[in-house]
C-alpha cells in the first residue's frame, strides 16, 4: 500500500500482528527467535538445524516501511545466518554480540535439558526473491530422534527482496511515513 493508506507502526509486541493485517512480509532479512529446552533433567542432543526452501518468486513488489522490534531475553542466543539466495542454503553459525560481549560461533551439536535451555538466533536474507523457508531441528535423546518443523505457525516464513523498492520510516511529530533518508543502506 501507499504511505497514505497505511496506519502508523505499533509497539513493537504488536508488529506481527500489524504486518499481518496490512499482508506484509519481511523485507530483506527474516530473524527468528527459537528456544529449545528439554522437559527434564535428561540431556537432549540438538544435532542439526537445516534450511529447507518450499518456494521461490519474484521479489514482492509495492513499499518498504521500517519497524523496529527488540529482541531482549536473558539468553545469550547462538547465531545463524541463511542465505536465501543459494541454491541449497544453509544454517551457518556465526559470532554474535551480547550488549558488547562477543560470542563466538559455535557449530551444533548442543546439549539442553530442563535447566539449561538454549536460544538460537537464525537470521536469513535475501537480495534477489521472495522466498518460502522453514527449519527443521533434529534432536536425540536417550536412543530416540525427532525433527521438529520451525515455522510461522504451519506455513513457510516468507522473506522477500526489497532492493528498488521505495522506503519509508514513520515521523511520530508529523505523524506520518517519510521517504527513508537513508534508504540506501545495507
Amino acid at each position: 500500500r501507499p504511505p497514505a493508506r497505511v496506519p502508523p507502526p505499533p509497539a513493537p509486541q504488536d508488529a506481527g500482528t500489524w504486518a499481518a493485517a496490512q499482508g506484509a512480509v519481511h523485507g530483506r532479512e527474516t530473524t527468528v527467535r527459537i528456544t529449545v529446552q528439554g522437559r527434564s533433567a535428561t540431556a537432549v542432543v540438538l544435532e542439526a538445524l537445516r534450511v529447507r526452501v518450499a518456494g521461490r518468486a519474484e521479489p514482492v513488489p509495492g513499499h518498504v516501511y521500517a519497524m523496529d522490534e527488540g529482541c531482549g531475553g536473558a539468553l545469550t542466543p547462538r547465531h545463524f545466518a541463511v542465505d536465501l539466495d543459494k541454491d541449497r542454503p544453509l544454517a551457518r553459525p556465526v559470532a554474535g554480540n551480547d550488549a558488547g560481549t562477543p560470542i563466538p560461533a559455535v557449530r551444533l551439536p548442543y546439549r539442553v535439558s530442563a535447566e539449561d535451555p538454549e536460544v538460537l538466533l537464525v537470521t536469513a536474507r535475501t537480495a534477489g526473491c521472495d522466498c518460502r523457508w522453514f527449519l527443521e531441528l533434529d534432536w536425540s535423546s536417550q536412543g530416540r530422534t525427532g525433527t521438529v518443523r520451525i515455522d510461522d505457525r504451519g506455513r513457510p516464513f516468507r522473506t522477500s527482496a526489497v532492493e528498488g523498492l521505495p522506503r519509508h520510516t514513520y515521523d511520530t511529530s508529523a505523524r506520518r511515513w517519510t521517504p527513508d533518508a537513508q534508504a540506501d543502506s545495507p
